[in-house]
């Protein structure tokens, strides 16, 4: 389905732009994208950096996180462009259930990109994440963003509410607590960002 949506022109190489707060974007090859979904230690680290909970529920991620307040995360240390190997958490996520995606977000409007469903940029859930346009992901951020507790309305901005929730899970587990205690620290750290509302 993904192919006929966002057919791969021909006589391209697979590649990937990939922007992490930087204006300048970084090639990924898919050979480097193969290698780095396929390694157990690279998994594993990735494994390590995102909170899983229900399948229907968001998995934060923990590492560090970029100006956008998508995951970032370090598949490799590579000579060359600064932070060449550092590649968006969620679009890790996604690739790692549904395989590499084919060009994705070079500079035409219909060129695919990954949209978060729930709007929350430190989603790395994969049923959480969709191919579609740079058009439709801005389209649904203005149907969206002033939605009732929507993660687009916080008022810290994406980084801020992707970082206070990393923040809370990281403090509960170095506590050891519980899954459901990490839960309401989680609700905390989202309605501490949500705007004061009049009705």
């Amino acid at each position: 389905m993904t192919a006929a949506l966002f057919p791969r022109p021909v006589g391209t190489d697979t590649q990937q732009l990939s922007l992490l707060g930087d204006p300048r974007p970084v090639r990924t090859p898919a050979a480097l994208w193969r290698v780095w979904l396929t390694d157990p230690a690279t998994r594993h680290r990735f494994e390590n950096k995102r909170y899983r909970r229900g399948p229907d529920q968001c998995w934060p991620w923990i590492g560090a996180i970029s100006s956008t307040g998508h995951g970032s995360f370090r598949a490799a240390s590579l000579p060359g462009l600064s932070r060449r190997g550092t590649v968006p958490a969620h679009l890790y996520a996604y690739q790692l259930t549904h395989g590499i995606i084919d060009r994705l977000g070079w500079s035409a409007l219909t060129d695919p990109i990954l949209c978060h469903r729930c709007d929350y940029a430190g989603c790395t859930n994969p049923d959480h994440l969709r191919l579609g346009t740079a058009t439709d992901n801005r389209t649904e951020y203005l149907a969206r963003r002033h939605g009732p507790g929507s993660p687009l309305g916080d008022t810290r901005g994406p980084d801020g509410l992707s970082r206070a929730i990393a923040d809370a899970i990281r403090s509960a587990l170095a506590a050891g607590e519980p899954g459901h205690t990490i839960d309401h620290r989680i609700s905390a750290a989202i309605a501490a960002g949500r705007p004061w509302s009049l009705w």
